[in-house]
């Protein structure tokens, strides 16, 4: 099922079970969504791909861990949990990530495909993970790896 249609069943089946918090996030999400639907209509888009909404997700999930640690430094812990609990639901809508081994492994193997030897080929590899598993990266993550196995 689409993602767009996943967030839709989502914010129906919170809204009746009358679960406040989750359907607030999901209705966020859904508004941030709307908003990059909006953005891409100049580029002659009516919506943004899937690869879009996954990045939008992250970078949903990225502001609101840089606010956990705000609030945490700021002793605000009951504003903490509440982004926390955002994190997860918004978690549950981003397809499973590649990390550990199965991350060094594709890295490896991008690393032999486009012949990088030093730092300096650091972007044809990352170019080559995006072509071939673009949505399964947190490419933060998997650029960090790549600058220490070519480092």
């Amino acid at each position: 099922m689409p993602l767009r249609e996943d967030l839709t069943a989502a914010t129906k089946t919170a809204m009746l079970a009358r679960d406040a918090e989750r359907t607030s996030t999901l209705r966020m999400i859904a508004a941030k969504l709307k908003d990059s639907d909006i953005a891409a209509r100049p580029k002659g888009l009516t919506a943004i791909p899937e690869e879009e909404i996954v990045a939008m997700l992250r970078s949903m999930i990225k502001s609101r861990r840089d606010a956990v640690a705000l609030y945490r430094q700021g002793k605000r812990e009951e504003l903490a949990a509440k982004e926390e609990a955002e994190i997860a639901v918004i978690e549950e809508f981003l397809p499973k990530t590649l990390a550990g081994d199965a991350l060094a492994g594709v890295i490896q193997e991008a690393i032999v495909n486009t012949g990088a030897t030093s730092p300096k080929d650091m972007g044809k590899v990352i170019a080559a993970l995006k072509a071939k598993h673009g949505p399964a990266l947190d490419m933060s993550v998997a650029s960090a790896a790549v600058k220490a196995a070519l480092g």
